[in-house]
C-alpha cells in the first residue's frame, strides 16, 4: 500500500533552501537535487518499512546523489518526514 507523505513546514524549508544552494553551485543541479528527493520520497511512500530505524521510531532513507537524507516517521497510513543533510 503506498502511505501520503506529509513534509513538516520547517523540512519543506530545508529542502528548498538545499535545492536554491546547489542550483548556485551549477544550473541545473537544483533540479537534479528536487529529482532525487522526490524520488527518495516515492520510495519511501512504496515502501517506508524498507528504511532503517536510526532513533527510536524513526527511520531514515539517503538520497542516491547527494549528501542528504530523509529522516520520516509511520503515523497510520502516513509519513511524517523532517530532512537533513548528511556529513
Amino acid at each position: 500500500m503506498r502511505r501520503s507523505v506529509y513534509f513538516r513546514p520547517e523540512a519543506e524549508a530545508e529542502v528548498l533552501e538545499s535545492q536554491h544552494w546547489y542550483e548556485g553551485r551549477r544550473r541545473g543541479l537544483g533540479a537534479e537535487f528536487e529529482e532525487g528527493v522526490a524520488e527518495t520520497v516515492s520510495r519511501v511512500a512504496e515502501n517506508p518499512l524498507a528504511f532503517q530505524k536510526v532513533h527510536g521510531e524513526t527511520r531514515r532513507a539517503v538520497l542516491r546523489r547527494f549528501p542528504y537524507a530523509i529522516y520520516f516517521r509511520l503515523t497510520g497510513d502516513q509519513c511524517r518526514r523532517s530532512t537533513s543533510r548528511e556529513s
